[in-house]
């Protein structure tokens, strides 16, 4: 664990029934919960940041990301990688995707994008006390290395000409998607192997992020032997 300026030892702060009962289950410590029972409501409030606490909030230790490589070691590995997925609930939602579809894991970018906070956890329904999600500088050049590892990277993209149904989602797979509004970066782009839209036939052009990885999940774990 690291320590702030005062010398005190950080920690984050998890809400919700699902995502605290998710936690004490997980990788990080939980230390001490609040709840309804004995707390007042404004002060889990208080405590939660948010009026979303369900009446339970708990003390618990900064989220452990882990190494972006180690995402790739298995074979079948399948992995989404998000390109500067700004809101806290479209990657909350994501990571549960993923959890659900079984992926190895995710990875997010540094800057200019949403981290594992308790928003997201709670948007998550605790599944990312239990997903590994990893943290990149740069993230056309760790997609590099995941061709590199053996991975075929295809990223989504509603101006793509080939549908996602052409693509051939077995073995090591990462799943590309852009953020809200810009999609993905031009460099971001040129460093997968395909790019593939999801047909729609509604009047919206294109799904919502967190609604497009889920589609893309199932489809890759379907594919798998």
């Amino acid at each position: 664990m690291s320590a702030n300026r005062s010398g005190q030892t950080a920690r984050d702060v998890v809400y919700g029934r699902n995502p605290v009962r998710e936690a004490k289950r997980g990788r990080r410590r939980v230390h001490r919960v609040w709840t309804a029972a004995d707390t007042d409501v404004a002060e889990l409030t208080r405590r939660a940041g948010s009026p979303d606490h369900q009446g339970v909030v708990a003390d618990v230790d900064p989220y452990p990301y882990v190494d972006p490589q180690s995402l790739l070691r298995r074979p079948d590995a399948l992995v989404v990688a998000l390109d500067q997925v700004q809101d806290p609930r479209n990657l909350g939602a994501i990571c549960r995707s993923a959890e659900a579809a079984g992926a190895a894991g995710v990875v997010i970018c540094e800057r200019r994008a949403a981290a594992i906070t308790a928003a997201s956890a709670k948007a998550s329904a605790g599944a990312v006390e239990h997903l590994p999600v990893a943290r990149v500088r740069n993230l056309a050049d760790w997609l590099a290395l995941a061709r590199a590892d053996g991975a075929w990277v295809y990223g989504a993209s509603p101006e793509a000409a080939a549908p996602y149904s052409t693509l051939d989602l077995s073995g090591k797979v990462v799943l590309v998607l852009g953020g809200e509004g810009g999609g993905l970066r031009p460099r971001v782009a040129a460093g997968c192997d395909a790019l593939a839209r999801i047909p729609t036939t509604g009047r919206v052009g294109s799904l919502n992020v967190s609604a497009a990885a889920a589609v893309l999940l199932f489809a890759a774990s379907r594919a798998a032997p």
